[in-house]
C-alpha cells in the first residue's frame, strides 16, 4: 500500500541521500518506511562536539500534515529533551508544518543541542544548570557524549 505519507517519506529519505546535511543521518528500518532511525553527531566545537547520539522517528498516514513522534534513544542531559528521550521542540509540536522534512527536523534538533531554550523546560535539573552553572552543566554534557561512544 502506497500512501501519499510513504510516497513523501519515500523523497525525503532520497534527499537525505543525496544531499545529507552535516552531521546527520537517518533511515527507514528494514521494510517500515514509517519508523526511521536516526543519528545525530554533536557539533564542533560545541561541549557536544563528538557525540552520536540515536534518534528514532516514528510516522503516521497523516504526515507530512502532522509531525513524527522523535525520541532520542541515547542517554541525554538536555534542557529540552524529556527522560523518555522525547523533545520539546515546537516545530514537533504547535509549529509544525508540512514544509518540514527528515532533513529539516534532524538540523533543528541538533541545532537545538546547542541552543536550548531553558524557558521551556522538559529536565528542569539541566535548564537550572545550563542558566546558573554553565560550566557543571558543561561537564554533564561531556559525560553523555562520552557515554554515546560505548552504549547501544
Amino acid at each position: 500500500m502506497s500512501t501519499s505519507a510513504r510516497k513523501r517519506l519515500m523523497r525525503d529519505f532520497k534527499r537525505l541521500q543525496q544531499d545529507p546535511p552535516a552531521g546527520i543521518s537517518g533511515a527507514p528500518q528494514d521494510n517500515n518506511i514509517m519508523l526511521w532511525n536516526a543519528v545525530i553527531f554533536g557539533p564542533d566545537d560545541t561541549p557536544w562536539d563528538g557525540g552520536t547520539f540515536k534518534l528514532t522517528l516514528q510516522f503516521t498516514e497523516d504526515y507530512p500534515n502532522k509531525p513524527p513522534t522523535v525520541r532520542f534513544v541515547s542517554r541525554m542531559f538536555h534542557p529540552n529533551i524529556y527522560a523518555d528521550g522525547s523533545i520539546c521542540l515546537d516545530i514537533l509540536q504547535n509549529q509544525w508544518s508540512p514544509i518540514y522534512d527528515v532533513a529539516a527536523i534532524l538540523t533543528s534538533i541538533q541545532s537545538l543541542l546547542c541552543d536550548p531554550n531553558p524557558n521551556s523546560p522538559a529536565n528542569s535539573e539541566a535548564a537550572r544548570m545550563f542558566s546558573e552553572n554553565k560550566r557543571e552543566y558543561n561537564r554533564r554534557v561531556r559525560e553523555i557524549v562520552e557515554q554515546s561512544w560505548t552504549a547501544d
